[in-house]
C-alpha cells in the first residue's frame, strides 16, 4: 500500500519529490468511488485531494494511519475538519496561491457578459460582421459590488478598480476600518446596500449551511436592472432556479458563473440563456496557479510525514 494516495488530478515535480521519500499511488479518477476509496485509504499515511473527493467521517475511520489530508486548493466543503480532528487528522490547504487566478478570471468574466464578447466571436467567426448587433456598456465609473471581502475577493476589487470602478463591500467578520478594504477606497455596507448600489455583484462565499443559496429570489430582486452578477466561489451558494427567474425576466442584465450547485451539472435552462456565460470551475487552472498549489500542498504533507509544522494548517491535532 502508497504512503500517500492522491485520488484527483495533482502531478508536477512537486509530487515526484515526494515520489522520492515515499510510496505515492496517483488515481486521478478515485474520487468518483467512494467505496473504493474507503478501501484504498486504509494503510495511507497521506492524502492529498482537490474538490471533488469527499473526505467526511468514513474515510477517517477507515483509514487507520492516516496522518495529514492535503488539500489542493483554498475551500473545505469537501473535507470534514471536525471529524478530521476527533481522528487526530492534520488537514491542510492552499488559501492563497489560486486567488490571482481566481480574480482574474472573475474579470474575464465580467468583461465577456458586459461587452458580449462570446456572442460577437461566434457571429464573427460565422462569416459576419454585425457591428450594431453587439452593443456592450463599459466599467468605468460603475460600482463593483463584493460579497465576500477575503483574498479574492480583495483581488478581484482590485483588479475591477483598475478599470475605474468604485468598490463596494459585505463581509459580517470584516470591521469597517479593515486596512485592506481601506486600500481600496472601500465602504462596507450590509448586504441590502450592496445590492441596491452595485452595477456588478461579484461573489466570493465559501460553501457553508449559512451560506447555502444565499442569493435567492430575494436577493436577486433587490439587485439592479442593468446589474451583473458573478460566481467564482462555490455553485451551492446560488439558488440557480430564482437566478434563471431574474435573467429571464430581466431583474438583472447577466451572468458569469464558474460554478454551478451541482458538478458537473445537468444541462438546463441557464445553458439556454445569451444572457449568461459560464466556464466550467476553472478558475483556478492556470498554469502558475497550479505550480503554486501543487508545490505548496506537497510540501505541506511532507513537512507533515515528518512531523513537523506545516504552513497553511487548517485544524489542530
Amino acid at each position: 500500500m502508497p504512503d500517500i494516495l492522491i485520488s484527483e488530478s495533482v502531478r508536477g515535480a512537486a509530487v515526484d519529490a515526494l515520489a522520492k521519500k515515499y510510496s505515492v499511488e496517483v488515481l486521478p479518477e478515485l474520487w468518483k468511488d467512494q467505496a473504493e476509496l474507503l478501501k484504498k485509504v486504509v494503510d495511507v499515511k497521506a492524502l492529498i485531494v482537490r474538490n471533488q473527493t469527499q473526505v467526511k467521517a468514513d474515510v477517517f475511520a477507515a483509514a487507520k494511519n492516516l496522518k495529514v489530508v492535503g488539500r489542493a486548493g483554498v475551500g473545505l466543503d469537501n473535507v470534514d475538519v471536525a471529524a478530521a480532528t476527533k481522528a487526530g487528522v492534520l488537514i491542510a490547504c492552499t488559501p492563497e496561491q489560486n486567488a490571482i487566478s481566481v480574480a482574474e478570471l472573475a474579470m474575464g468574466l465580467l468583461l465577456s457578459v458586459a461587452r458580449l464578447i462570446p456572442q460577437a466571436n461566434a457571429d464573427t467567426k460565422a462569416g459576419n460582421w454585425n457591428r450594431q448587433k453587439f452593443f456592450g456598456v463599459e466599467l468605468y465609473g460603475k460600482t463593483f459590488g463584493i460579497v465576500g471581502a477575503g483574498k479574492i475577493g480583495i483581488l478581484t476589487a482590485r483588479r475591477a478598480m483598475a478599470f475605474g470602478m468604485k468598490i463596494v463591500a459585505y463581509d459580517p467578520y470584516l470591521s469597517p476600518d479593515n486596512t485592506l478594504l481601506a486600500d481600496l477606497g472601500a465602504k462596507l455596507m450590509g448586504i441590502d446596500e450592496v445590492l441596491a448600489e452595485s452595477d456588478v455583484i461579484s461573489c466570493h462565499l465559501p460553501a457553508t449551511t449559512a451560506t447555502e443559496k444565499f442569493f435567492n429570489a430575494e436577493m436577486f430582486g433587490r439587485m439592479k436592472a442593468n446589474a451583473i452578477f458573478l460566481n467564482t466561489s462555490r455553485g451551492e451558494v446560488v439558488d440557480e432556479a430564482a437566478l434563471v427567474d431574474a435573467l429571464k425576466s430581466k431583474k438583472i442584465a447577466g451572468a458569469g458563473l464558474d460554478v454551478r450547485a451541482k458538478e458537473p451539472p445537468v444541462a438546463g435552462e441557464l445553458e439556454t440563456l445569451d444572457n449568461v456565460v459560464m466556464t466550467p470551475h476553472t478558475a483556478a487552472f492556470t498554469a502558475e496557479a497550479q505550480l503554486r498549489v501543487t508545490n505548496s500542498i506537497c510540501e505541506d504533507v511532507g513537512l507533515a510525514l515528518e512531523g513537523k509544522p506545516v504552513r497553511n494548517p487548517v485544524n489542530k491535532v
